[in-house]
């Protein structure tokens, strides 16, 4: 197969898009950066309350991929072999042997539903995955599936009972996307769709070896110094005790992101530039990818609580205040 070029990771987009939109009513923008997330090699955080279809959309995103998918429902009393697999005792021609037995964790797009209803040692569990892209058992590393995506949900109401993320691991997502209530029209249109008839199969219209391509394109594609500088001065103003940090950072953030945010700002901006058809990535797509990459890397102090901030308000003001150099 020929190698793809820009204006094929486009058409493709395109193609998924159209494809999505026949099961899957609104979240034009979660599908958009599920697919930057998807061809950057990261993972995404979705929050939203109970029946916003994310299960749904995440096995149709699989499903017009082609790629593999296991859901793991998470509960209190999962364990970490659960997830990654465990050495079962086996007999083989009158001999006992250990065996692997894989998890789900060997998919090509792993849901972790509810995440943060498991203890930590469970969810850490996930770590070595969504970073190595590998999970060692028995002293044996084992290469994880290519591509690998892991979409994890939260429902941000009940917290009774839940054990929140620890900053590591919610570092390791790429996104965290928030799935808003549909518009009254979209409402109308998802009660026909579920009430009156059966949804549709969809039949692949991406290749695996696409997907691929898409990756090493978005490795691949140049970035300008000044977009490079506009991320950096971005992350950088979320951090309250550097010089000249910017007043709104000092009076409401604790903790401001860490490098890996400016790594995952140039990885969408590009990878979001693909899916326009432009080559290179420019200050706008920074900046439309920059809630997503920073609102669960900025944490808030207790004067933010007091005011009722919450991160995205401080991102709003945040995002204003730093402009554009001029070169």
């Amino acid at each position: 197969m020929t190698e793809i070029s820009t204006q094929s990771v486009k058409e493709v987009y395109h193609r998924n898009s159209q494809d999505l939109s026949k099961v899957i009513v609104g979240h034009d923008q979660i599908v958009r950066l599920l697919l930057v997330s998807l061809f950057s090699r990261g993972h995404c955080l979705l929050v939203g309350v109970p029946g916003l279809a994310k299960t749904l959309l995440v096995k149709t995103l699989a499903e017009v991929l082609h790629l593999s998918f296991k859901r793991i429902q998470f509960t209190p009393d999962l364990m970490p072999a659960d997830i990654i697999g465990s050495e079962l005792l086996q007999e083989h021609e009158r001999r006992l042997e250990f065996e692997y037995q894989p998890g789900p964790v060997f998919a090509n797009l792993l849901l972790a539903d509810e995440i943060n209803r498991t203890p930590p040692k469970t969810q850490s569990a996930l770590l070595e995955a969504m970073q190595e892209r590998k999970v060692t058992v028995g002293g044996k590393s084992r290469p994880l599936p290519d591509p690998f995506l892991v979409v994890a949900t939260q429902n941000p109401i009940e917290q009774e009972g839940t054990y929140p993320l620890p900053e590591a691991q919610l570092d390791r997502f790429m996104f965290s996307l928030y799935l808003e209530y549909p518009r009254k029209e979209e409402e109308m249109e998802i009660v026909k769709r579920t009430t009156l008839m059966e949804l549709p199969t969809l039949t692949p219209s991406v290749t695996m070896e696409e997907i691929l391509q898409v990756q090493r394109l978005v490795l691949a594609a140049p970035v300008s110094d000044h977009v490079i500088d506009y991320a950096v001065e971005l992350v950088t103003a979320t951090r309250p005790n550097r010089v000249g940090s910017l007043q709104v950072a000092r009076d409401y953030i604790e903790w401001g992101a860490g490098p890996r945010a400016s790594q995952y700002l140039i990885l969408g901006a590009k990878a979001l530039a693909l899916l326009k058809g432009k080559l290179a990535p420019e200050i706008e797509e920074v900046r439309e990818v920059a809630f997503a990459v920073l609102q669960h890397r900025v944490i808030t102090n207790y004067r933010a609580t007091g005011a009722g901030k919450k991160s995205r308000d401080i991102l709003e003001t945040i995002i204003k205040a730093v402009k554009e150099k001029e070169y």
